[in-house]
């Protein structure tokens, strides 16, 4: 157990892949809408085996095999798809999202962001994105688990994800407060279980944000305002998916006019 827990503590994609691994087995056991075996199977392999290819076949130096893993559970929580092939296919063009579209040493997209909104883009009528409504019990346990890899400090970029999550916040409370509403309805929009994986594993990826802290708010705060645009002008149901897509161009500029020190993980 000691081992086990050593493991984990060593770096930060070892609570993500624990996270939503244990997030994966308690949707399966308790709704119907999870992600059948050969579903999950067919997605992880994929995006492995794309993995090896361009480390083994095209040469490009990345052997860790420890984020293809991230992406593909992230794809297995949020990605649906009319047909099977389709599962796997995601698991492809995430990954080669992350080695054939780069700019000085980082690849621009979140893989798995990347292949949702290509798919969304290009076969809307048999892709779509799961709500993650997985009801308010295994929303919150997730939330506070969520927060606990935070406070502990091994989210690789934890004040992405809070500088998100805060100018989320106050878009729709301000939205609420403006027009009337009672305060329940955006607090129902927050209890999304895809905008928690989305802040935690998504946008707070550290090799796909810009460098320094301040960008990096920058950054965070112009996703949450391209994504109320698309979702309340625009009606666009995956908005903040699309936010993130659009709002990752700027990453280059950011870094190039605000330095800072270049992100690695640990070598373990």
């Amino acid at each position: 157990m000691q081992k086990a827990l050593t493991f984990i503590n060593q770096d930060a994609r070892h609570f993500q892949i624990v996270t939503l691994s244990v997030l994966l087995l308690i949707l399966a056991f308790m709704y119907d809408f999870a992600p059948v075996p050969e579903v999950i199977a067919l997605t992880v392999f994929a995006t492995i085996l794309t993995q090896f290819f361009f480390f083994k076949v095209l040469k490009i130096p990345s052997n860790d095999y420890r984020s293809p893993l991230i992406t593909s559970l992230s794809l297995c929580l949020l990605f649906k798809g009319a047909a099977l092939w389709l599962y796997p296919l995601a698991g492809v063009v995430a990954m080669a999202s992350k080695f054939l579209i780069r700019h000085n040493n980082k690849h621009i997209f979140n893989p798995a962001n990347a292949a949702i909104v290509a798919g969304l883009l290009l076969l809307p009528n048999m892709v779509w994105v799961s709500p993650g409504q997985w009801g308010n019990a295994v929303w919150l346990g997730f939330a506070l688990i969520c927060l606990a890899v935070i406070v502990l400090g091994k989210a690789g970029r934890a004040d992405t994800a809070l500088f998100f999550l805060g100018s989320w916040v106050f878009l729709l409370l301000a939205r609420a407060l403006w027009l009337g509403d009672p305060l329940e309805i955006p607090l129902h929009n927050l209890q999304s279980g895809a905008l928690l994986i989305f802040a935690f594993f998504m946008i707070s990826d550290p090799m796909t944000t810009p460098n320094n802290r301040f960008a990096r708010g920058v950054f965070a705060f112009a996703v949450a305002v391209v994504a109320y645009i698309l979702q309340y002008h625009f009606q666009i149901r995956e908005a903040i998916f699309y936010a993130l897509f659009i709002v990752c161009f700027t990453t280059p500029i950011l870094d190039y006019f605000f330095k800072a020190q270049f992100y690695q993980w640990r070598k373990t």
